[in-house]
């Protein structure tokens, strides 16, 4: 016997993300989703571009974890207004999770915020959280495997970073195989290459980042 499923199980998730997107566009705040796997360097990511960013733009963050305050309070410490999420054991963040924490914002105040995803290279790729982009973060220690075996993710993401490339003289990673894979999963996807540690190659993200904006805020 077939059971037929008539209704979409994403239903209200996909519902929840067009609120969230319409809330965001109302208010013209620009809202960037970022994943990686754990130890990406999303964190240390985002700690260098509000830093970049703070003196021109008001910056806010959902931090997305299973367990711990502790990368929120790294961003708090920067004075950056930051909600966290504990999802005790879920492996992504979803747009029903974002919309309750709205009510937390002054979101007409919000010029960017960064919604820091659970660190997973699958779940989080497959949910819509209502942003204007999706970011992947991969780090040279993670090697050239992980696009071709992590295809959605990459595929469905405006931005790939590449970080740690201070580390390129010690590990085995090719940016120029890194571009052509990325170039078959995704031909529109745009590929950055950066230290957030060091600060190398972090003008051309924060360059995009501020034209990212500028497109938001346009009537």
């Amino acid at each position: 016997m077939k059971i037929k499923l008539q209704e979409d199980v994403l239903k209200d998730q996909n519902l929840a993300a067009a609120f969230n997107r319409e809330t965001f566009q109302k208010n013209h705040t620009l809202v960037i989703n970022l994943m990686s796997s754990p130890g990406a360097g999303k964190t240390s990511l985002l700690e260098k571009t509000v830093k970049a960013l703070m003196n021109e733009f008001h910056i806010a963050v959902i931090e997305g974890d299973l367990a711990t305050e502790r990368d929120a309070e790294r961003l708090r410490s920067l004075g950056i207004e930051t909600v966290q999420i504990n999802t005790g054991g879920g492996c992504h963040l979803d747009a029903r999770m974002i919309a309750k924490t709205l009510p937390e914002f002054k979101l007409n105040a919000i010029d960017i915020l960064f919604i820091e995803n659970i660190g997973n290279l699958v779940c989080p790729s497959g949910y819509d959280l209502g942003q204007d982009y999706k970011v992947v973060v991969l780090s040279v220690p993670e090697g050239n495997d992980k696009m071709p075996k992590y295809p959605v993710m990459f595929r469905r993401t405006d931005i790939t970073i590449i970080n740690k490339i201070d580390l390129l003289p010690y590990v085995s990673f090719d940016l120029e195989e890194a571009q052509i894979n990325l170039k078959e999963i995704n031909p529109q996807a745009q590929l950055i290459a950066l230290s957030a540690k060091m600060g190398e190659g972090m003008e051309e993200w924060i360059n995009w980042i501020k034209d990212a904006h500028r497109q938001c805020i346009k009537p």
